[in-house]
Order: C-alpha cells, then structure tokens, then sequence
C-alpha cells in the first residue's frame, strides 16, 4: 500500500516537473518545450526560453525541494518536536548573516556570487548550535538544541539588521534573496549544489531506524543499543548539508521542510523509513506547484515562490495548532 502511494506521488512530481516546463509568463509550444529540453536549437526563441529560463528554474525547484523535505523530516526526528523546520539550527539567520555581508564588505552583486557565502554561513551556524547544544554532561538533547538554535537565531538575526540599517543599497539586494526564489539561478550553481544534495540525502535516508528509536525517547533507544551522540552527529550533519544546499540554490524558503514531513506522515503513519521518501517527493512537488501558481497569479510578473509555499504552508501549520492544543486538553 505505502508503496503504491509512492508511485503514484513519484507520477504526480512528474507532472508537477513537466507543469513547470510548460507553463509561464510567456507562451511556449509543447514541441518547442519538448525540444528544448533534449534537442536544444538556441536559435528559436521558445527553446532558448527553456534552456535559458524554465529548465533551470525546474531543477533548482527540484533539488531544493529534496533537500528542504528531507532536512524537516529528520530536524523534527532528532529534536521530537512537530514545530520544528530546518530553521531550527539557526541554518537561515546564518545563512543570511554572510549574504549580507557578501553584498555590502565585498561588493557582490549577482546571486551565483554571494550564494555560496550563504551556504557557508548555514553550515557554521549550524555547527555552532550543535557544539552549544552539546555542552553538558547529557549532550545535545532536543531541548538544548532548540534552546542553542533560538539563541544563536536571534543573535545573528540582529547582526543582519545592524548591517541592513546602514546600507539601503545591501537592503534591496538582500530582500530579494531572502524572501526565496527558483529564478535566476544558474545551471553551474546547481552542478555544484547537487554533490550536497545527494550525500546528505543518502545520509538522511539511511537516518530512518535510527529515528524511530528515537522517537521511542532516549532511554528505549539506548536500550536498543543506539549511540546517541553518533545518532544526533549524523543527523545534525545530514541537515546542515541538505539545507546549506537549499538555501544556497533558492534562499531561505519557509514552511516547507515544516509542512510536508506532516503531510506525508497523514499516509505513513510514525515510521520514518518511509515517512522519508515520501518527503523526499512531496515537497518538491509543492516547490514546483507553488511555482507555476506564482507565475500564474500575477501576470505578465510573477510572485515569488517563497511568498507561495509561506501561503500555502500557513494553513496545514494552523490545523497542526489547533490539533495541538486538543490533544493537550
């Protein structure tokens, strides 16, 4: 059964895939999609359009779509918090501490320059939550993780604004980074994003009986002869490669990684072997369809996509509240 769920989602990322292609600001004949995506003639303007425009924007859709699902999936895992995304660890305020400072210290000016700064400072920051989290004789217990992650969130969150306030021209650069989108990005960026991706995907998915342990509370998990601590490294080493590689290609993007791991458990049930390739397909589903919607909505512009997924992912988090606080009655 759960497997031919996973079919069926695996058919409808292929068609989520092929809607991108297909649609946009601009007409595009279907033999001109089709062409330019395998037989590419840059000399006719629809191909050039693809190759240049959609496929790009797609496979940036894809790959960050991937990445967020599986980083939200485990972060809620190893912290066994359900509000919990892959912000968590501080990835987007630090993430967001080195774009600033790439634009306004070194004068960058395109996103395939200073997307890298962003990657980098999400993976230090994240490191940092964890080696705070980690201090103490119980380790990096959720707790501490989540306190670390909010602390260390708000502090290079006021970073970021100090340096904003003083530079309105590093502001209107920042703002269109930070508010998440698939345009633009370049097929060099994704090149060498994808190592990431694939490595801290291997790692997550193989993440699954270890969360499931943990999910029973530490004491049943070391009974079950987990190690902790290599549990929580792994996992934490998982995210931080996924979500670096994320907000490197598209910018912080809310509510995904947040929103989809509890959309695919409503199928799955607890068990996150499967509750992993299910995200893993899911949300980049959502990435591309809230995409297409942005394109759409707002012609001949567009609404970027990180304003849709916030749109849409407001709703499942506001049921998640609700049924929260029933079950706490």
């Amino acid at each position: 059964m759960l497997g031919t769920g996973l079919a069926l989602l695996a058919l409808l990322l292929i068609a989520a895939t092929g809607l991108s292609l297909v649609v946009g600001s601009g007409h595009v004949a279907l033999h001109d999609v089709v062409d330019g995506v395998f037989t590419p003639d840059r000399s006719v303007r629809g191909q050039l359009v693809i190759q240049e425009v959609r496929l790009p924007r797609t496979l940036a859709g894809l790959l960050a779509g991937v990445a967020l699902g599986l980083a939200g999936t485990v972060i809620q895992g190893l912290t066994r918090n359900p509000l919990a995304d892959p912000g968590l660890l501080g990835v987007n305020a630090g993430a967001a501490v080195f774009v600033v400072f790439a634009i306004s210290v070194l004068s960058l000016t395109e996103p395939g320059q200073y997307i890298w700064f962003g990657f980098l400072g999400a993976c230090l920051a994240a490191v940092l939550v964890y080696g705070i989290g980690s201090l103490g004789r119980e380790g990096a217990t959720p707790v501490k993780l989540a306190l670390a992650g909010a602390a260390t969130t708000a502090v290079l969150s006021s970073m970021t604004s100090s340096m904003l306030l003083t530079d309105s021209q590093t502001f209107d650069q920042f703002r269109f980074w930070q508010v998440g989108a698939l345009g633009g990005r370049d097929i060099d960026v994704l090149r060498q994003a994808l190592p990431f991706v694939v490595v801290g995907g291997l790692l997550a998915n193989a993440m699954g009986p270890r969360l499931n342990g943990l999910a029973l509370g530490d004491d049943v998990a070391r009974g079950l002869g987990q190690r902790l601590s290599t549990t929580r490294v792994l996992g934490a080493a998982s995210v931080v490669l996924l979500c670096g590689a994320a907000t490197a290609v598209a910018g912080p993007l809310g509510f995904v990684g947040l929103a989809v791991p509890h959309a695919a458990r409503l199928v799955t049930g607890p068990d996150y072997r499967w509750i992993l390739p299910y995200s893993a397909l899911l949300a980049p589903t959502l990435l591309l369809l809230a995409d297409v919607v942005g394109r759409v909505v707002a012609r001949p512009g567009e609404v970027q996509v990180g304003v849709v997924t916030a749109a849409l992912g407001c709703v499942p988090f506001i049921l998640l509240v609700r049924r929260s606080a029933r079950a706490a009655l």
